[in-house]
């Protein structure tokens, strides 16, 4: 057309303004769907969660053994495998003390000369499921002869721990390993030097044990000789 001016094309820089322009524009809406569709703010979360609260109490297979200066004595469950541990925030109440029966237990009924009684714990939950510290902090042995208290087991007793564990309805735990007692006087000031013996003979002793501050029911009698 006669007169008309010829129209200008773009400058190479006007287009590669436009050519960025529009491919900050994709990237953007693709950072918006991968937003959208990964959500990584829920990964953020679930890392600041504590992993502790999602776990439970494993139960109780057998209970730990004290161990002391004055005697060598280990636990040892009747299954390896099974060692009661705790590993998070309880599932279950504590456990009432009238729901838990607590009994004294000895291998045998009388010890002939040299002969260690080997002393146990089993309790028994007799309500619903519920939480119990069994550790060897909660343990307590303790042999008298009528008045005459001869031996606990924490007099000398060993770097103690906590152990608590669910404990299912109607559930029965016994040690592992039972305790043995060196027929020997305890006292806080004597677990490094020669202790008194026990009288024999046929003389009658008792145990009483406690756990979780529940004590046992009725005392196991025995005899040395």
């Amino acid at each position: 057309m006669s007169g008309s001016q010829p129209r200008k094309r773009p400058s190479p820089a006007v287009y590669r303004r436009r050519r960025l322009v529009v491919l900050l524009a994709l990237v953007a809406v693709v950072a918006v769907v991968w937003l959208l569709i990964a959500q990584p703010w829920q990964g953020a979360a679930s890392a600041g969660e504590d992993p502790a609260a999602s776990e439970s109490v494993d139960g109780a297979d057998a209970l730990p053994a004290p161990e002391s200066n004055a005697q060598d004595s280990t636990a040892a469950p009747e299954d390896p495998a099974a060692t009661p541990t705790p590993s998070g925030t309880p599932v279950a109440p504590a456990c009432a003390a009238r729901n838990v029966t607590v009994e004294a237990v000895t291998d045998r009924d009388a010890y002939g000369s040299g002969e260690q009684p080997q002393l146990s714990i089993r309790l028994t939950n007799t309500g619903d499921d519920c939480i119990l510290n069994v550790g060897t902090s909660a343990q307590v042995f303790t042999v008298s002869s009528g008045e005459d208290v001869w031996w606990r087991s924490t007099d000398c007793q060993a770097e103690p721990s906590n152990m608590v564990v669910l404990l299912a309805a109607g559930q029965t735990v016994t040690s592992a390993e039972p305790v043995a007692w060196d027929r020997t006087r305890s006292a806080q000031d004597t677990c490094d030097t020669d202790r008194a013996q026990a009288p024999a003979g046929g003389a009658s002793y008792h145990l009483d044990v406690e756990i979780g501050g529940i004590p046992s029911t009725d005392s196991a009698q025995f005899l040395l000789y």
